[in-house]
């Protein structure tokens, strides 16, 4: 392997010569060795290549970040571990329905949000599925006789339909229904974008905008499009053509550089519980100052790792590091370190004694019935 990346610039550059590799293979396949081309396609090719080596280099710079790194290495480990092979396919599994298909992550937020991401989403990935199948010639239509369609799938023909059926239908109008499901998402989030007070403080422009413009303006040709050849007998078919082809290309060579950028990577995330817990949906390390369970051996481990390796190891003075504690301990230990009232010999959980004498309550409990003696014994006095 070490020979074959010094034939290239980089890992990067060899990655994405693999993948325009493997892409030119499966046209030559998809298309019965280049039989079955659509030029009217030529220009949502181009932007796809440009599109998958975007991807490529992106998801290489993401993948050597520490923290990437250190998880996508424990996926590795323990996917090898023949004694987690139930545990990790249940947290796959599980982890996928959860927060890939119903993104009951994004529901959490509110209604309103869990919608527009899940209409959002899926129309992309419908878009995109439909969209790469028909340009890369994975998937085309013969006309068996003047009823009857056959879907070709990498050049094996496959089902048969009535040209003029329900599923044909469906089937023709899949870039349509996905264009209105995202057509919806993305008008819902510029309503709330316009009128929630707080998304507007923190929302940017080029960030957080310009995708819904660029989806927007994807989805509104593409539809004009359809209303066109459909409803108006090609009415300027041929321009209305053209717009949608820049607007797509446009989407395609931005996709991999912006914020749209977590749909590929939201994916991955379906292996981090099956990394870090051992029974699935279980803490199983406790704090070494309260002893509450709080989190997973393999993820503090991992912790230490990532923050050593940027030079942040977070180790205190008796060899113990802040990871192993639980949030409310680290808080505490935080404002004692802030308010330079560290005590070796102290009780955290009591009250701290002061330089000016005045002793404050503990976090979240009473002061302790010594104070309230002593305070009584200096008025006798």
């Amino acid at each position: 392997m070490s020979k074959l990346e010094r034939s290239f610039y980089s890992k990067v550059s060899m990655y994405s010569f693999f993948v325009v590799l493997i892409l030119v293979l499966s046209i030559w396949i998809g298309t019965g060795q280049f039989t079955h081309i659509d030029l009217m396609l030529f220009g949502y090719l181009i932007a796809s290549f440009v599109f998958a080596i975007g991807i490529t280099i992106r998801m290489c710079s993401w993948a050597l970040r520490p923290a990437t790194h250190q998880v996508l290495k424990r996926s590795f480990a323990n996917m090898k571990k023949k004694t987690h092979a139930k545990r990790n396919l249940i947290s796959i599994l599980r982890t996928a329905f959860e927060n890939i298909f119903l993104q009951k992550f994004i529901f959490k937020r509110g209604i309103y949000r869990g919608i527009t991401h899940w209409l959002i989403a899926w129309g992309c990935i419908g878009s995109f599925a439909i969209t790469f199948g028909l340009v890369f010639g994975w998937m085309h239509f013969k006309l068996v006789d003047p009823h009857t369609y056959q879907i070709i799938v990498m050049d094996i023909p496959t089902l048969k339909m009535p040209a003029h059926g329900i599923l044909a239908e469906l089937i023709y109008n899949g870039l349509n229904i996905t264009a209105m499901m995202v057509l919806i998402g993305v008008t819902m989030a510029l309503i709330r974008r316009s009128k929630s007070q707080d998304v507007k403080v923190t929302q940017r422009v080029e960030f957080d905008l310009l995708p819904l413009y660029v989806l927007l303006a994807v989805t509104v040709t593409g539809l004009v499009l359809t209303l066109s050849y459909k409803f108006l007998g090609g009415f300027l078919h041929p321009q209305l053509s053209l717009i949608h082809q820049i607007t797509v290309v446009m989407f395609l060579v931005y996709f991999p550089f912006g914020k749209l950028f977590h749909l590929p990577i939201r994916p991955l995330a379906t292996a981090v519980p099956m990394d870090y817990q051992g029974q699935i949906q279980r803490d199983t390390r406790a704090c070494k100052r309260c002893s509450t369970l709080y989190s997973d051996d393999d993820q503090i481990e991992d912790v230490k790792a990532i923050l050593g390796v940027q030079s942040f190891d977070l180790q205190l003075a008796d060899g113990t590091y802040l990871a192993d504690y639980c949030p409310a301990c680290r808080r505490r230990l935080r404002v004692m370190k802030q308010l330079n009232m560290e005590n070796d010999k102290g009780n955290p959980y009591g009250p701290i004694q002061t330089m000016n004498d005045v002793q404050v309550p503990g976090f979240g409990r009473k002061r302790s019935e010594s104070y309230y003696e002593e305070k009584r014994g200096d008025e006798n006095d």
